[in-house]
């Protein structure tokens, strides 16, 4: 089958109409900035993007206010794998938003190295940025919802923790600890009326990810999806954004995976 061509853009429906939204990884044009605009279209009264890149998550800012309409955009420089950044991007929050509605885990690194030749330092890198990030931050989270009594956390997986692929033992190890940790806390913040919930996409095309992935690799990844095709990374924010919203009320600890893999 050929190719089949990415969908028109999905108009917003007012999914997180009056709610505030802090997103990770946001700058550049993958999943997190995808997330942040689909946010804003979707009725968030502000947004409040991190990135590790000052002068990207500038440009982030900007143009989600330009494109958007939206002037409650906010920026704070963030390594979710330092702690004391992590707390700092909670005090802005707090600031800046005041009550927090929504955090997206959208941080992780991947690299590529078959494991008998990854050093522990690649592997530690790996785990601290895409596994204990996302703990950091759900951990800062569910100490600030707690006290609201609600809010909704969405943890950016992979289809990989499920899956196998050469090169990958450390970012699949990852992410099936991303999946571990979204179905444990869920049930621990269920007590107090918070939601956590994880996607899994399996490949989503963005220039960052065709900086760091050989286009024969990516074209061998797309094939194996029905579609023939990758995903637009709005596709995965729409995703997100639906179990952002109240439209998944009664869903908390689950993995949804954003996929066309053949059955």
């Amino acid at each position: 089958m050929a190719r089949q061509p990415a969908p028109d853009y999905v108009p917003a429906h007012g999914l997180l109409k009056g709610k505030s939204v802090l997103i990770t990884a946001a700058a550049g044009a993958g999943i997190g900035f995808a997330a942040a605009k689909r946010a804003a279209e979707e009725g968030a009264r502000a947004v409040l993007v991190s990135d590790v890149h000052e002068r990207r998550l500038h440009e982030a800012v900007e143009a989600l206010k330009r494109d958007t309409g939206l002037e409650a955009v906010h920026g704070q420089l963030c390594d979710v794998s330092q702690q004391d950044q992590v707390d700092a991007l909670f005090a802005v929050a707090a600031e800046k938003l005041g009550s927090l509605d929504v955090v997206i885990n959208n941080a992780g690194l991947g690299t590529s190295r078959q494991l008998v030749d990854m050093p522990d330092e690649e592997w530690h890198k790996v785990i601290d940025i895409t596994l204990t990030g996302t703990f950091r931050m759900t951990r800062a989270a569910l100490r600030m919802m707690r006290e609201q009594r609600r809010g909704v956390i969405v943890n950016n997986a992979s289809v990989l923790g499920w899956r196998a692929q050469i090169e990958q033992a450390h970012y699949a190890a990852a992410k099936a600890g991303v999946m571990a940790l979204t179905r444990c806390a869920a049930l621990e913040a269920a007590e107090f009326g918070v939601r956590i919930n994880a996607v899994a996409p399996s490949i989503a095309i963005h220039a960052f990810l065709k900086k760091s992935a050989s286009e024969e690799l990516l074209d061998q990844l797309a094939a194996k999806e029905a579609f023939h095709r990758g995903a637009e990374p709005w596709e995965v924010a729409n995703v997100m954004v639906f179990l952002a919203s109240d439209y998944s009320s009664y869903m908390t600890g689950e993995v949804v995976s954003v996929s066309s893999q053949r059955a």
